[in-house]
């Protein structure tokens, strides 16, 4: 296919207009969406209009099956249960761990901090300062074997996970509950 002046043109026309590449592909026939997008960078078109948008048009949904909610406890064992625990206590904030002072590096035993490129078996691999800086080294501690890290360093590099709250007895029922009204509605 080739470019004639009119093709070009419309070419012209339609980019100022706002359509896309696939748009304008589709219009002028026998040309792909990448053969428009080349052929709007070789002529230097660039300011167009607003890029022209499919029109949205609200999709109708059937109203969705809401499940019954659970029924409230009766009034007297709210009141019993507020007797018996008027407010819930705040949860501990977590215990803040003794972690050891930043280790500085080790120097081999020939003066130098250990590299990416001396770095061997059994030296600790945390590095020290940024990457980018002449400075920049590894600790080049002892490690336990296998291990990546001096002691101190894989106690900041290996934090334990906080432990996961577990919802109450009660919420767990009424999950339960509200899953078997779905299924009876939903089978």
């Amino acid at each position: 296919m080739a470019w004639t002046d009119e093709r070009v043109e419309t070419l012209k026309k339609l980019w100022a207009d706002g359509l896309s590449a696939s748009q304008i592909a589709k219009q002028l026939g026998g040309v792909t969406r990448n053969a428009v997008i080349g052929k709007v960078h070789r002529l230097g078109l660039s300011g167009r209009a607003a890029p022209s948008r499919p029109v949205r048009r609200p999709v109708a949904r059937p109203a969705a099956a809401r499940a019954p909610r659970p029924a409230a406890a009766a009034p007297a064992a709210r009141v019993r249960a507020a007797e018996a625990d008027p407010v819930e206590p705040a949860p501990a904030p977590a215990p803040v761990q003794n972690l050891p002072a930043p280790v500085d590096a080790k120097r081999m035993a020939n003066g130098e901090y250990a590299t990416v490129l001396t770095l061997r078996e059994g030296m600790c691999k945390w590095p020290i300062g940024d990457p980018s800086d002449a400075e920049f080294r590894f600790c080049g501690r002892s490690t336990r074997p296998g291990g990546a890290y001096c002691e101190a360093h894989a106690q900041l590099a290996y934090q334990p996970q906080a432990k996961r709250k577990r919802k109450p007895a009660d919420d767990a029922r009424a999950v339960l509950d509200s899953l078997q009204g779905l299924r009876r509605a939903n089978f």
